[in-house]
């Protein structure tokens, strides 16, 4: 963990639980390793990805998409395939194959959200998409 790296004397469980107080998701950014997070994020397995090979592009256009908001309108896609296992394949097949749902439901109302995923690939990126719900968006370019 970063924290352990960091000075701090909290062990995995305990940092791990500090930060689901914060959020579900929180815990993922406490590690320094490539993990698939499922249930409401809390729960992180790790998983074989080198990112070494990749930059990551953040975008933040200032909009506030509340989350019950982003929740009532997502129409989740049966898949025939895990994300965890899309994540495994070369990264070349994420942009067809790895979806964020919430896109779906977000970018009609926010357009400008899809004008910032197609600039993202229109500078080279080879993946990009909303982050979690929204509003941050986000492109992998290779190095």
């Amino acid at each position: 963990l970063l924290a352990v790296k960091a000075g701090w004397k909290y062990d995995d469980e305990r940092l791990n639980k500090m930060a689901n107080v914060l959020g579900s998701d929180c815990a993922f950014f406490l590690h320094d390793s490539p993990l698939f997070g499922s249930g409401r994020g809390e729960v992180l397995e790790p998983i074989k990805l080198s990112y070494n090979k990749f930059r990551v592009e953040f975008i933040f256009p200032g909009i506030h998409i509340s989350t019950p908001q982003a929740f009532a309108n997502i129409q989740p896609a049966l898949r025939s395939k895990s994300i965890s296992s899309i994540l495994q394949q070369h990264f070349s097949t994420w942009r067809k194959e790895l979806i964020n749902d919430f896109e779906a439901s977000v970018f009609p109302v926010y357009p400008e959200l899809e004008t910032i995923k197609t600039s993202l690939y229109n500078k080279g990126a080879f993946y990009a998409s909303l982050s979690g719900s929204g509003s941050t968006m986000f492109g992998l370019f290779e190095l």
